[in-house]
């Protein structure tokens, strides 16, 4: 009988490139640059890498579906290269792909790599033209802010929510993000702003203004995965284990069958309920010491906390203007900043959430550092509320 990943693997190194407008790159130079961070904190040579995953989402960034681009940027020994792609959890699967090959002793050292150079295709998160009469009838009447502002009125109508309260709590997500980047050199957007500014922006698609909404950049960030007993003998006393990795994808149901209120997203809450199990986490608003979530809007966070089961139903609210999940708070969230500050390179987004969370549970995370954490947790949300993947990751202290 399957008994999951808890403390199976260990995350060995990891790198990550700065993000943002990387006009002077291009997205082998931003590889390069997340691997060559992740080998200097791995301590291990090339040759040990017995096999690699690479994400990446936009058809237009390499000349083929292959794992050939990764393999040419790193000059990896001849080794099985797969190129892996699924919405905005295209980091998430290259992270499984690495980690399950370890787990099941397929190889002793694997490696993860998402990238994406979105600044230079020109995308701007509006519709996509695609292949097919059909595809282009249906996505000419969709965008990312649209579909998300609807996620906003339904859980205002299910919740009987004040408008304004919501507003306000979202503002304070926005605020808190940006706060917390000033403090990260990696950080795309490390200004801080302020409630009032954010309530003032622009509207982009009603109730989400500007700053409720993440922007668009270039990044790339890697991990380096392997066995908790290699990582000792590599003088690795206490690695950062992986307890959970679980993925739920949508079926049709909220679309078909008429009994999804548009509020939550049901993936999400089934890919957290199995997380939980898997890592033995029976209370996670306890035990859970800090998170970073796919923070795609402000609403996708406030959500996002009540789909975890972090917040009671309708409740996110009164947590996040309470302060909750601010950098002071009892569950510190996006406390790098989030996809709101560092923009959403699509496959490298949730490397670089797991990133930040690899440094914490190591206390190298320098002014950001938080205490004594036992466990983080990501998230990561792709497609539409009404068609997505969500994926949780937890990783902890080997052993807890």
């Amino acid at each position: 009988m399957a008994t999951g990943i808890r403390d199976k693997v260990v995350v060995l190194g990891m790198g990550c490139s700065k993000f943002g407008e990387r006009w002077d790159c291009d997205a082998e130079d931003l590889m390069v640059e997340a691997f060559e961070e992740a080998m200097a904190d791995a301590g291990i040579e090339r040759r040990q890498i017995e096999a690699a995953w690479f994400g990446t989402a936009i058809e237009e960034q390499h000349v083929g579906k292959s794992g050939v681009p990764l393999a040419m940027a790193l000059r990896l020994p001849y080794i099985p290269v797969t190129r892996v792609e699924n919405y905005c959890a295209t980091g998430t699967e290259a992270f499984r792909g690495a980690v399950y090959a370890v787990a099941s002793g397929a190889v002793d050292i694997a490696l993860a790599l998402g990238v994406e150079k979105l600044k230079d295709t020109g995308y701007g998160g509006l519709p996509q033209r695609t292949r097919g009469a059909l595809n282009n009838l249906l996505w000419a009447n969709a965008s990312a802010p649209g579909s998300f502002a609807q996620l906003a009125t339904a859980y205002r109508a299910t919740h009987s929510v004040d408008a304004g309260d919501l507003k306000r709590a979202m503002a304070h997500i926005s605020v808190k993000s940006h706060a917390n980047a000033a403090r990260n050199p990696k950080a795309h957007l490390r200004n801080a702003i302020t409630e009032q500014a954010v309530l003032d922006a622009p509207m982009i698609a009603e109730p989400l203004g500007l700053y409720d909404c993440c922007g668009v950049s270039d990044g790339a960030a890697c991990a380096i995965v392997t066995t908790p007993d290699i990582a000792r003998g590599l003088g690795r006393c206490e690695p950062v284990a992986v307890k959970a990795l679980q993925l739920a994808v949508s079926n049709g149901e909220e679309l078909q069958l008429g009994n999804w209120d548009g509020a939550h997203f049901a993936t999400t809450r089934i890919a957290a309920r199995r997380a939980f199990a898997e890592a033995g986490i029976t209370n996670p608003r306890e035990q859970v010491s800090l998170l970073d979530v796919h923070d795609c809007f402000s609403v996708t966070e406030l959500v996002t906390m009540e789909d975890l089961g972090l917040s009671q139903q309708g409740r996110a609210i009164a947590d996040v203007l309470d302060g909750f999940y601010d950098a002071d708070g009892a569950i510190p969230c996006q406390i790098d900043g989030g996809l709101k500050c560092f923009g959403h390179p699509i496959g490298a987004s949730r490397l670089r959430m797991l990133y930040e969370m690899y440094l914490q549970l190591g206390g190298r995370a320098g002014e950001r550092q938080l205490g004594d954490p036992v466990f983080a947790m990501t998230h990561n949300l792709g497609g539409f509320p009404s068609q997505n993947v969500s994926s949780v990751t937890i990783v902890g202290r080997f052993g807890a």
